[in-house]
């Protein structure tokens, strides 16, 4: 591992780090840590302060893993430090220090990573992630069931093991992070797309 590739692993998880959903909502005077379900990511904006706001942030969350691949690529770094990368963005947005390691459950961004890293994976859990968000109304449920679309065309494509690592991991972080959502969709109290924080 060379100085560049600590450094951009380094730059990659500040990357992600930064709190966009938090920073958006206290703009409007609200603390995303307090409401909804404390998550600082794109759905609790969207209940809490509006579409608008969530709209951007979700824009500037996916964008954090894609740059985070770009950057590792611009320095000349081998896909998997590149993929690296973009897992340590992830775990910023999740664990960001701006926010006392609490953080969102990392979907745009491992979207945004999965979509940089290998297209046709991200385009498939795209569709099906949105697919599956527009017929049942649930946000947890398109993430989780983008989630599993993500592993299993990873392996069905046959890409290269460290692919194969990277993204069934991102997707397993990601089904772990939603496991009280999973909870709620059982017991049948899960919030529903566009329902406001009460």
């Amino acid at each position: 591992m060379t100085f560049v590739t600590v450094v951009a692993v380094l730059l990659s998880y500040l990357l992600g780090s930064i709190p966009a959903a938090a920073w958006v909502a206290r703009g409007r005077g609200v603390d995303i840590r307090t409401v909804g379900s404390g998550n600082s990511g794109a759905t609790n904006v969207m209940r809490s302060v509006g579409k608008g706001p969530a709209l951007a942030v979700a824009v500037f969350d996916i964008l954090k893993g894609a740059l985070a691949v770009t950057l590792a690529r611009t320095l000349g770094l081998a896909e998997p430090w590149a993929a690296a990368c973009g897992v340590a963005a992830v775990v910023g947005h999740n664990f960001s220090p701006f926010l006392g390691f609490r953080g969102g459950k990392g979907v745009a961004t491992s979207f945004g990573t999965i979509a940089a890293l290998d297209p046709v994976i991200g385009g498939g859990t795209f569709v099906v992630g949105i697919f599956t968000m527009w017929l049942t109304r649930f946000v947890s449920a398109g993430s989780i069931v983008g989630a599993l679309v993500a592993a299993v065309l990873v392996v069905a494509l046959g890409r290269t093991p460290w692919q194969m690592l990277v993204i069934a991991g991102l997707s397993g972080l990601l089904i772990w992070l939603h496991r009280e959502n999973i909870a709620r969709l059982h017991a049948g109290n899960e919030r529903r797309l566009g329902e406001k924080v009460k």
